[in-house]
């Protein structure tokens, strides 16, 4: 059954909306009360949905790639799938975290910041592209850049050791995928 030429067909289960992920209530109904699209209907070009654990975006249809290996699946499949195949060790880094800061080492950065670098390599400041500098951020663009083994001509003892303790943490927070 397609709701819409070229859209695909709802995966089997409950019916969820593509573009925000709100499963349809189970008394029924055929449009989203969160944003308005009716339910299995591909996301408007713009509002592709980007998993919160991951930070994968969906494609253009509204679904993931399944990290089961199987079909395709929405937003509330792909976070289930996530229970069984975690991207690092969360439980670890949430013992880092101080409010909205992490410890790492000697030195604080904003807990987003960091898990976000930690499962992609990437330092972003959120949608603000605000980002906080201290010696741990700049390790992390050192160690994005040049490894966590790297010697760096006319390196300052600090970023030394910012480095070294941010490699600490990122091997404890991986063990659990390598496991």
């Amino acid at each position: 059954m397609r709701l819409f030429r070229g859209a695909p067909e709802p995966a089997r289960g409950p019916v969820v909306c593509l573009e925000c992920g709100v499963p349809a209530p189970p008394t029924g109904g055929s449009f989203c009360r969160r944003c308005g699209l009716p339910y299995g209907a591909p996301p408007r070009p713009y509002r592709s949905p980007a998993c919160p654990v991951c930070y994968r975006t969906a494609a253009d249809d509204g679904l993931f790639a399944s990290l089961n290996g199987g079909p395709r699946v929405d937003l509330v499949r792909h976070l289930a799938e996530h229970e069984r195949r975690p991207v690092g060790d969360e439980e670890y880094l949430e013992g880092l975290r101080e409010g909205d800061l992490a410890r790492v080492g000697r030195w604080r950065v904003p807990f987003d910041v960091l898990r976000r670098y930690l499962v992609l390599g990437v330092i972003d400041g959120g949608r603000s592209r605000r980002v906080m500098h201290n010696a741990l951020l700049t390790a992390m663009s050192q160690v994005q850049r040049w490894g966590p083994d790297a010697a760096v001509v006319g390196d300052q003892p600090e970023l030394a050791e910012a480095r070294a303790a941010l490699a600490e943490v990122m091997e404890r927070y991986h063990r659990a995928t390598r496991a």
